[in-house]
């Protein structure tokens, strides 16, 4: 008969008091040896368990005594603006709405809008500047307030901001820190890098910020912000350096900083440091859909900054250099059309008569590829480089002409009344038609000689010789490109045009070189700018 398994003999545990077994447990756990259970640490202050092999080295640093040292640098500034002498900022007579309207909303947003209280982003959420609320008058004719940041630069006073938000200032008052307030004087400002730079009196020296380099700080670097975000004096918060040398289309010496510490309303015209506390931008503008942070900010770099405020504090205006040309970009059409390897360069639209480039013989369709022995990368280079130069200095060109590298020596003039102009951008509209007799089509466009009857019918000045576009195909690459009813073509394939049957002419010879594209020069109101058009017309 087979036998019944029999279970093995239990062990049994003695009873314990409690006490006696957190002694033992005390005795018996530290001789335990080390494994990879006892090599875990514990749970973080996140509740998040490290791994065995975590490094305590990526902890993010703190800012404390940063922020000690730099908030008393840091300013608050209000600038009331003179009342419009008309309008007011009333709403018209019948914008009135009852309780509950559906448009009640709207007309509220208009209201604030009329008080200087409109939020950051543009209709399609693009750069706007960061002030507390724009120039402008306060409903029924009353002054409105700006509010926005500045930072002391100098202890005898000397506090840098932005010009918009001093700008048309009746009064400007500074807030320190401690709560201490002074009425500041404008010493000058300068509204295409929109800086401003204002005095304070004070009996005793302030704390004052220093000026850091701009260029050493790399993407990815930590930064730090004060300023005064919606009223909040010494508000302090950090991010990176997200990118370097953007243009939002602000103005022609953009080089922008662009982090994602926040930045809201109030915030312009405060300092943006490295972590050692030095000053590397001063903050200026966000990309906001929201009117408030997003991560997208921008700083005027303290590179650009610093040559400016030296200038504004030695004679409280900047003076730049002048070259005296229109320019326009490069782009890969134009390139082709040009028979150039790159995009590199600056492709000159028109030279101003008795101008620096002028006198140096700059002529129409040069591509300016190096100022100063600096090869340019981009367009936007040049008007920057230009401005930074000593007025009167001798300064070398390399340009592109008809196909080879030639040398231009040219001596810089002073800027005197607008900045350097770039070519505008046309804008295509609905189709329109004015066909006199004698038109010819070409490219999706349909052409005409210049007579006095057409110069008169769209404006177009003695000076100018070309061919007229009457109408524009909506489905062509002409009308994609920007071309427009009344634009002149002035020349086609670096070469004059006076009749339709030029432009024909030049379109033959293009593709019998094997161009893909044929550059157009054009004339819209008096402006020049070069226009690619494909000759297969292929929209791309």
């Amino acid at each position: 008969m087979p036998h019944a398994s029999v279970p093995p003999p239990s062990h049994t545990v003695p009873h314990l008091p409690v006490a006696a077994l957190c002694a033992l447990l005390a005795v018996l756990l530290p001789a335990l040896p080390a494994g990879p259970a006892a090599a875990q640490e514990a749970p973080g202050a996140n509740g998040v368990t490290a791994g065995p092999n975590a490094s305590r080295t990526y902890a993010p640093p703190s800012f404390r005594d940063l922020a000690r040292t730099q908030v008393d640098t840091v300013v608050n500034i209000s600038s009331t603006q003179v009342p419009q002498a008309s309008g007011g900022g009333r709403l018209p007579e019948g914008m009135d709405v009852p309780p509950g309207s559906p448009l009640e909303e709207f007309f509220r947003e208009f209201r604030n809008r009329q008080r200087g209280g409109q939020p950051e982003g543009g209709p399609n959420g693009g750069p706007e500047n960061g002030q507390g609320g724009g120039p402008g008058s306060g409903p029924g004719g009353l002054p409105s307030m700006a509010l926005g940041s500045g930072f002391i630069i100098d202890p005898a006073g000397l506090i840098i901001t932005n010009s918009h938000v001093v700008a048309d200032a009746a009064e400007i008052s500074v807030t320190l820190h401690d709560g201490t307030r002074l009425p500041a004087k404008l010493i000058g400002s300068d509204a295409p890098t929109d800086l401003a730079l204002l005095k304070v009196e004070s009996d005793k020296p302030l704390a004052a910020a220093h000026w850091g380099d701009s260029e050493a700080v790399e993407v990815g670097d930590w930064v730090v912000a004060i300023g005064n975000p919606f009223g909040l004096g010494g508000s302090v918060t950090a991010g990176i350096l997200s990118a370097r040398a953007r243009d939002i289309q602000q103005g022609p010496y953009d080089e922008y900083l662009q982090t994602d510490a926040a930045i809201n309303r109030g915030n312009s015209g405060g300092p943006l440091y490295d972590v050692s506390g030095a000053v590397i931008g001063i903050n200026t503008a966000i990309y906001s859909p929201t009117g408030g942070s997003v991560g997208i900010g921008f700083a005027i770099p303290s590179s650009l900054a610093k040559p400016i405020i030296d200038q504004l504090k030695d004679g409280g205006k900047v003076r730049r250099g002048w070259l005296g040309v229109q320019v326009q970009r490069v782009t890969p059409d134009i390139a082709e059309s040009l028979g150039m390897d790159g995009t590199r360069g600056a492709l000159v639209t028109s030279v101003s008569p008795d101008s620096p480039a002028a006198s140096a013989g700059l002529r129409q369709g040069d591509v300016i590829t190096a100022f100063n022995g600096k090869p340019l990368e981009q367009m936007r280079e040049l008007p920057r480089l230009v401005a930074s130069t000593g007025i009167g200095s001798d300064v070398p060109l390399t340009v592109l002409r008809g196909g080879k590298q030639e040398s231009v020596q040219v001596t810089l003039g002073e800027l005197r009344n607008e900045p350097q102009q770039l070519a505008m951008s046309g804008s295509s509209g609905a189709p329109r038609s004015a066909q006199p007799e004698e038109s010819r089509s070409a490219l999706g466009l349909k052409l005409a000689p210049l007579t006095p009857g057409l110069r008169e019918t769209f404006s177009i000045g003695e000076d100018v010789a070309g061919v007229v576009v009457t109408e524009v195909d909506g489905g062509s690459v002409a009308s994609q490109r920007g071309l427009d009813l009344g634009d002149v073509i002035v020349e086609a394939g670096q070469e004059p045009v006076a009749t339709p049957a030029d432009l024909e002419s030049r379109i033959a010879k293009a593709k019998e070189q094997g161009r893909k594209t044929l550059l157009m020069l054009v004339s819209r109101g008096g402006d020049l700018r070069y226009v690619p058009l494909p000759l297969d017309g292929n929209k791309g």
